[in-house]
């Protein structure tokens, strides 16, 4: 049998974006996405409706199930209904008890649910979890009634993961970031005004920009309740640290980081953080080094999200063809670090 795209190079597909075809030496007919061993393309013809199909005469592959629902189909409402468990068990769920609700083995329903949602069940219901915490907080609620609410058995285990799971303490998320002290200070460079802020844990936001009074109302957006400080002569000197990176970005940037982010946007940042300066990758790479192929959209969406510029590389992550996609702060910045970065190659 065989696949979409690789029928013949005689053969021409039909205009909609489905069709079945059909196998002469087999006398089955498939869907273009089955999964079993590639025909001889003088064997096979091409349908444009299951219907003409059917006519043949021949019989539908077991494999794909023309008639029916489609592999993907079936796959994507398996993880549909695993991610509900997930969601609506007061506990979290092992990975053996999912994958015999959905009718799976471990293994391959465990490779199944990465593969559609780029995370492992583990990882999707700690997210599930801390963003159960996150609205219990929010709501008013306290930091007890969070923890229980959210499916920790013990207040031990919650308080060992809050600060990751929070980026600071439950109390202060409660509050808005009230008590949270953020020193920031904003400098010039090439690309523009530069905003660099830090958290007691590290840096939590690079911004560029060309005011630097948006740069710092950005800033007051993302921490409303939280203290700045700014105006702090020790403080700017990490600025101009990070200015030095962005002018002359072989001098390398070791910081330390305050990451905030969901659990599937910290693994893509993670991936862009493990790219060399002068290297360029493309988003349908980083999904795939991340064990998520088809979360492609949620990668740029990730990257999107990316509160610190040039710590971690966003601008390093390209279209297929090598072209330059959106950035944050502007494709004409991402082109000018490229460039920068081009030097370090020769």
């Amino acid at each position: 049998m065989i696949r979409a795209g690789r029928a013949s190079s005689r053969a021409t597909a039909p205009p909609t974006g489905n069709f079945w075809y059909s196998v002469m030496t087999t006398g089955v007919y498939c869907r273009p996405s089955c999964p079993s061993r590639i025909a001889n393309p003088q064997n096979v013809q091409l349908h444009d409706t299951l219907e003409a199909a059917k006519a043949t005469g021949f019989r539908p592959c077991k494999r794909c199930n023309p008639d029916g629902p489609s592999i993907d189909c079936e796959n994507a409402e398996i993880v549909a209904k695993a991610c509900r468990l997930i969601e609506e068990s007061e506990e979290e769920p092992s990975l053996t008890e999912l994958a015999e609700a959905v009718g799976r083995s471990a293994s391959y329903f465990h490779r199944l649910f990465k593969a559609a949602t780029g995370l492992t069940p583990k990882d999707y219901a700690a997210a599930h979890r801390a963003r159960k915490v996150r609205d219990c907080l929010a709501g008013g609620h306290s930091v007890t009634e969070a923890i229980y609410g959210a499916g920790f058995n013990s207040s031990g285990r919650f308080y060992e993961k809050s600060t990751d799971m929070l980026g600071m303490t439950p109390t202060q998320y409660r509050s808005g970031g009230a008590n949270e002290d953020i020193r920031f200070a904003v400098g010039q460079c090439s690309l523009g005004a530069i905003l660099v802020a830090s958290s007691k844990k590290g840096v939590a936001s690079i911004l560029i920009g060309s005011d630097p009074g948006e740069l710092v109302r950005n800033l007051q957006d993302r921490f409303p309740k939280a203290k700045l400080i700014g105006a702090d002569s020790d403080y700017e000197a990490l600025v101009a640290r990070v200015v030095g990176f962005v002018e002359a970005p072989g001098l390398g940037l070791d910081l330390p980081l305050d990451v905030r982010g969901t659990a599937f946007q910290q693994r893509v940042w993670q991936a862009l953080q493990e790219i060399p300066a002068g290297q360029t990758v493309s988003y349908v790479e980083i999904a795939r080094r991340i064990g998520a192929p088809k979360a492609v959209r949620a990668v740029a969406g990730a990257c999107a999200a990316n509160k610190l510029a040039v710590a971690i590389p966003c601008h390093r992550v390209v279209r297929n063809d090598g072209s330059l996609s959106g950035y944050a702060w502007g494709v004409e910045r991402k082109r000018a670090l490229l460039d920068r970065e081009a030097t370090l190659r020769r």
